[in-house]
């Protein structure tokens, strides 16, 4: 879940060609699911319950500009976990941004419903995410997007082989860094 009693401060991470992950482990009970057509509103409904969109209508907007116009590459790039009743209770999307003419690939929207935060679902997915993203991409640098408000998430993150940097940005997203590293610095006891 966000903490939005924090300050809202852009971070920008970056992973590093050849940088490791820990292995896949994802807890008993829960299984990795691709995305099918139909998938959209599980998506949307996790992005709301997690708060990154404040209405299933502004979600599902997003969704439907951003990400269905390349049904195939949903196939492959977005997927969920499944508990055992078969029911969605975290996502990842794996996409691209582009800065200037430059395709880069980055992580998108990584959510858990909050009833199944705590569990590992969250490294398991971020973690699954690299695993793909490698397969679909190569063995390069990556970067995701987050803030201030998902610091948990910016630990997990760097478990996953990502550093926040300074100075970079990509796909037009902004960096807060010395804002944000002040909060980040609170929270997790460092930025590096």
């Amino acid at each position: 879940m966000l903490d939005k009693s924090l300050p809202y401060y852009n971070i920008i991470m970056k992973r590093l060609k050849g940088s490791d992950y820990p292995p896949v482990v994802l807890p008993q009970g829960y299984a990795f699911k691709a995305f099918e057509p139909g998938d959209a509103r599980v998506w949307s409904e996790i992005m709301v319950a997690v708060g990154e969109f404040d209405t299933m209508e502004e979600a599902s907007e997003y969704f439907e500009t951003n990400y269905l116009p390349y049904p195939e590459a949903l196939k492959s790039r977005a997927f969920f976990i499944v508990d055992t009743s078969g029911a969605c209770v975290a996502t990842l999307t794996n996409w691209w941004n582009y800065t200037e003419e430059i395709r880069e690939p980055s992580v998108h929207w990584v959510g858990v419903l909050p009833d199944y935060q705590g569990l590992g679902l969250g490294k398991a997915i971020v973690f699954e995410g690299m695993k793909r993203m490698i397969a679909l991409e190569g063995d390069r640098d990556f970067y995701l997007h987050t803030q201030t408000w998902s610091y948990v998430a910016v630990s997990i993150y760097r478990k996953a082989g990502y550093r926040i940097v300074k100075d970079e940005v990509f796909g037009g997203y902004q960096n807060d860094y010395d804002l944000a590293s002040a909060v980040i610095k609170d929270k997790l006891g460092d930025v590096i």
